[in-house]
């Protein structure tokens, strides 16, 4: 279903942004303003497998 394969697409997104918000916060001066965009990006990919997530829900 292209809906599952829309949220699993998501969900490596969201696993590679935390890769790169944790790459960044170990480097010996991070990127502040780089890590707030991240996390924001994550966010909103949070956001959306929620709703999508809802939208598979019967009822």
């Amino acid at each position: 279903m292209a809906l599952e394969d829309r949220i699993r697409a998501l969900r490596e997104r969201h696993s590679s942004l935390e890769a790169q918000i944790q790459q960044e916060t170990n480097r010996p001066i991070p990127d502040d303003s780089r890590i707030a965009s991240l996390k924001r990006q994550k966010l909103r990919i949070k956001d959306e497998i929620q709703r999508m997530q809802h939208e598979l829900e019967p009822g």
